[in-house]
């Protein structure tokens, strides 16, 4: 089995951006949970059959995909539908993910986990990476990205683990606070690191 390194942090912390620099000057392969929770509802899957049918074909789009923005509105107005919703596609997206891990190839893979420290997925990990930032950048980084306000960013902020719940689980730390933060000459030194621990030192 690969050696996993399962990468985390809150939202606009720049996961997407580490992982990127990983795969691209290392080659190291990637799963990212937000892909494999995309690919067990998409068209034709069980996951999209099982939601179908407990909500109803008004879930669909014209082309039978997932209406996503309608599947969000019902399970934020409704506590008891988003706990269904996450008891089916957890043990769907958890079950995708082990089974890719079987089949990469690099000397460790890079585990993409949003909600790893909310989801308790520690398990499915040798190490933690998590990519800190100050929560006023992700605040503004947010705000900036997804064109929202200050306190739509901070609602989305509240409903994850807080800085230091992540920061207690990590075993390693990317500092990401700087705009143009020097990223590649910590994820050099952590890229051997991983090298070594992986038994892989190439």
């Amino acid at each position: 089995m690969a050696f996993v390194v399962g990468l985390t942090g809150g939202i606009s912390s720049g996961k997407t951006t580490v992982a990127d620099l990983f795969h691209q000057n290392f080659s190291i392969d990637i799963i990212d949970a937000d892909v494999v929770a995309r690919q067990v509802v998409e068209k034709g899957s069980p996951g999209l059959a099982a939601i179908t049918t407990h909500f109803g074909q008004e879930i669909l789009n014209d082309d039978g995909t997932l209406n996503r923005s309608r599947l969000r509105e019902i399970i934020f107005a409704d506590q008891r539908e988003k706990s269904w919703l996450n008891q089916l596609l957890h043990p769907m997206i958890r079950q995708k993910m082990q089974t890719d891990l079987a089949q990469t190839s690099s000397p460790y893979t890079l585990l993409v986990i949003p909600l790893l420290v909310e989801n308790q997925l520690q398990s499915m990990t040798d190490r933690i990476l998590v990519v800190d930032v100050d929560e006023e950048t992700q605040i503004q980084r947010t705000m900036t990205r997804d064109g929202i306000s200050r306190q739509h960013a901070q609602n989305i902020l509240s409903a994850q683990a807080t800085r230091a719940e992540r920061l207690a689980v990590a075993d390693d730390v990317i500092n990401n606070n700087a705009v143009n933060q020097k990223l590649l000459s910590q994820i050099t030194e952590l890229h051997q690191k991983y090298l070594a621990m992986s038994g892989r030192n190439l």
